[in-house]
């Protein structure tokens, strides 16, 4: 086998092929490809359920579903958009492909446990899917699977909560690989500042699905304990106490919502200096940054709670956490910004999608701190200002940079280009559309309209017209930057091996890479982003070309 060989070719393990070589590989790389399909697959999924939603939810009355299917459908659109999507997508992937390489490895440090975590991530998908059709009704108490409707209900809440603990453990073995990696796989000349920040997010995020998954895994087979042996410890009627599921529920929860977004924010550290032909501003601040919020986000999770009835000393408390906990986060948007400012930009998809994520994820954060703060948080609680809120964070967040990875990782991890101008039409109808989709929200909420209502009162009909509308554009947008990343396997335009003019090591070796990542030993910059070299080569060709133009002149 040649030192070039693409991965795409060579069987994993050596003595397996075909379908076979894939589905017990141990390689990093054909396995982030695996989970890249089996998230996409479920990211259709979810978004069609959710473009389902939208449009029932355009008119008054009953369109095209009943009120018990619309509670199956936003239940299964929570589940998989956070468990099989938001959560894994950004570390499964991109993670799995490029972190070994950013640090200089050949693989992970667990291969067998990597692979282990793939097919407990599609044996809990599988699982939610079949709960749809199993068990006496659509599961039907939303994502958060709520007591004590979620122990007193007749629908297969079981089977629906047993696929979330399934996929908890896949992402706390993702975890537990990570940190071994970077501990112990990273080449010996990279010191810790000179890690590059998409791997810094990665491991930042590791420790919390580590340490904060089992909270909520323990928290899910209560509930199966709870319906199959009545024990008492949720339900009131036992003396149990349903505000003890919500306190272990949001122990993990909020902490996830800095696992969805902390990859994010490391994609955006990638892309935005290699754009910007610049140093990162701020990299010790933003490496500091992730880790802050790594911790603090550990401990604001009573702030979805203000209306439960806790004291006031405690609604303090967890507001000024919450405050706080926004001072990294806004580190991190300066230290992007900086970058930006005076440097020499070059405009591309993926740096498209990565100043529409500053943009939607700024609004998203703002618009929580209405929310840390208990006096406006309980006007707008559980209202749609609440689901736009998680929308422009979430998705706007973590959505439109896992759009941006896929965008600048996508000729590394395949070797081929996609159509440029197909990519901008697509980002540009995608974030029209998330802005028409999901503003009309912020306003219908301080208005009043509850959230997960199957109907509304007619006060409430032109917003959710208009963002009815706004929901069909985005998803049209989505669809044809899916459409077009796949029609570049039929075009098969070559890509370079570093088509951007990238820094960190991924950008150093073949697209796609040979199967043990490295054909010469990797060689270490003592600053992970500095442009020096790029912009000297830059220069050269420049005033090469000017040389040739005088000559011919």
């Amino acid at each position: 086998m040649s030192e070039t060989t693409s991965f795409f070719n060579t069987p994993s393990p050596p003595q397996l092929k075909g379908i076979w070589a894939w589905l017990l590989t141990q390689d990093h790389k054909r396995l982030a490809v695996m989970y890249l399909w089996a998230v996409m697959f479920w990211f259709g999924i979810a978004i069609t359920i959710g473009f389902l939603i939208r449009i029932e939810l355009m008119s008054i009355g009953p369109t095209i579903m009943g009120p018990d299917l619309y509670n199956a459908a936003f239940t299964l659109h929570g589940v998989i958009m956070i468990f099989l999507f938001v959560i894994p997508g950004i570390p499964a992937i991109f993670g799995n492909f490029i972190l070994p390489i950013q640090i200089g490895a050949d693989d992970v440090f667990f291969p067998k446990l990597n692979l282990l975590s793939w097919y407990l991530y599609m044996a809990g998908g599988i699982m939610a899917l079949v709960s749809l059709f199993t068990g006496g009704g659509f599961p039907d108490t939303g994502w958060t699977f709520y007591v004590p409707f979620s122990i007193s209900t007749s629908h297969n809440v079981p089977l629906t909560v047993l696929a979330a603990f399934t996929l908890g453990m896949s992402s706390m073995l993702t975890g537990l690989n990570f940190i071994t990696t970077v501990h112990r796989m990273r080449i010996k000349e990279m010191g810790w500042m000179q890690i590059p920040l998409f791997t810094w997010a990665l491991y930042a995020t590791a420790w919390v699905q580590l340490l904060a998954t089992p909270v909520i895994s323990i928290t899910l087979l209560l509930i199966i304990f709870e319906r199959l042996f009545s024990i008492g410890l949720f339900d009131p009627d036992k003396g149990g106490d349903p505000l003890l599921y919500q306190h272990l529920f949001w122990m993990y929860s909020h902490p996830a919502v800095y696992v969805m977004i902390l990859p994010g924010m490391g994609v955006i550290s990638e892309i935005i200096p290699t754009f910007s032909r610049k140093a990162i501003f701020g990299y010790k601040a933003i490496v500091y940054s992730s880790m802050g919020i790594a911790i603090a986000g550990s401990l604001v999770w009573a702030h979805h709670m203000y209306t439960s009835g806790m004291s006031d000393t405690a609604i303090f408390v967890f507001s000024l956490l919450t405050f706080l906990v926004a001072i990294p986060t806004a580190v991190k948007v300066f230290s992007w910004v900086g970058t930006m400012y005076k440097a020499s930009i070059e405009m591309t998809p993926p740096l498209l999608y990565a100043m529409v994520f500053i943009y939607l994820f700024s609004v998203g954060g703002l618009t929580g701190l209405v929310l840390g703060a208990a006096g406006t948080d309980i006007h707008v609680h559980d209202t749609h200002f609440v689901v736009a809120h998680f929308h422009f964070t979430m998705f706007g967040g973590t959505g439109f940079a896992f759009f941006a990875a896929l965008h600048y990782w996508w000729p590394k991890m395949f070797g081929i280009m996609y159509d440029f101008k197909r990519a901008y039409i697509a980002a540009t109808l995608a974030t029209v559309g998330f802005m028409f989709h999901y503003v009309p929200m912020f306003i219908l909420g301080m208005m009043g309209m509850p959230r997960r209502y199957y109907d509304y009162l007619p006060q409430f009909s032109q917003g959710n017209l208009f963002a009815g509308i706004g929901g069909i554009l985005l998803f049209i947008g989505i669809m044809l930057m899916l459409i077009n990343l796949l029609l570049s396997f039929r075009k098969q335009e070559k890509a370079v091996a570093n088509p951007w003019g990238g820094v960190t090591l991924e950008w150093s070796i073949p697209s796609p890479p040979p199967l043990h990542n490295f054909v010469a030993p990797p060689t270490v910059q003592d600053y992970p982003y500095d442009f020096s070299n790029v912009l000297q080569k830059a220069a050269a060709q420049h005033s090469s070309v000017n040389t040739e133009q005088k000559e011919s002149e």
